[in-house]
C-alpha cells in the first residue's frame, strides 16, 4: 500500500467519521435549526472528504476529474440549500427552542424595596 493510497483511506474514514457524527446529532439534538446546523456541516465535509480521498486513490484520471466536478457542486449547494431551508423554517414561523439556565428559573428572592436599599 502506497503512501497516496494511505491519505485516501485516512480522507475516506474521516468523511465517515463527520457523516456519523452529523447522523447523530441530527437524532441528539432538541430542535429543527440545531439540527440542521449538524448536518449541513457535517454532511457537507464528510461528503467533502470521502470525495477527495476517492480522488486521491483514483489518481489523475477522467473518474477523478468527474469526482472533483462533483465536490465543487457539492460544496456550493449544500451550504445554499441549508441556508434556504433554515430562512424558510423562520419565515414559516418555526421558533427556535431557546433553554433557560438554570439561575434564570429561579424567582428572584430580593424585593424591589431590598434593591433599591442595597
Amino acid at each position: 500500500m502506497g503512501m497516496s493510497d494511505m491519505i485516501a483511506v485516512l480522507m475516506i474514514l474521516g468523511g465517515a467519521f463527520f457523516l456519523l457524527v452529523a447522523s447523530i446529532g441530527i437524532v441528539r439534538f432538541p430542535d429543527f435549526y440545531t439540527r440542521l446546523h449538524a448536518m449541513g456541516k457535517g454532511d457537507t465535509l464528510g461528503i467533502i472528504l470521502i470525495l477527495l480521498g476517492l480522488c486521491v486513490y483514483e489518481g489523475f484520471t477522467l473518474n477523478s476529474a468527474k469526482l472533483l466536478i462533483a465536490l465543487v457542486f457539492v460544496g456550493l449547494t449544500n451550504p445554499v440549500a441549508t441556508h434556504a431551508l433554515a430562512r424558510a423554517a423562520l419565515r414559516y414561523g418555526l421558533k427556535p427552542l431557546l433553554k433557560l439556565d438554570q439561575e434564570e428559573k429561579k424567582p428572584s428572592t430580593t424585593s424591589k424595596s431590598d434593591a433599591l436599599e442595597t
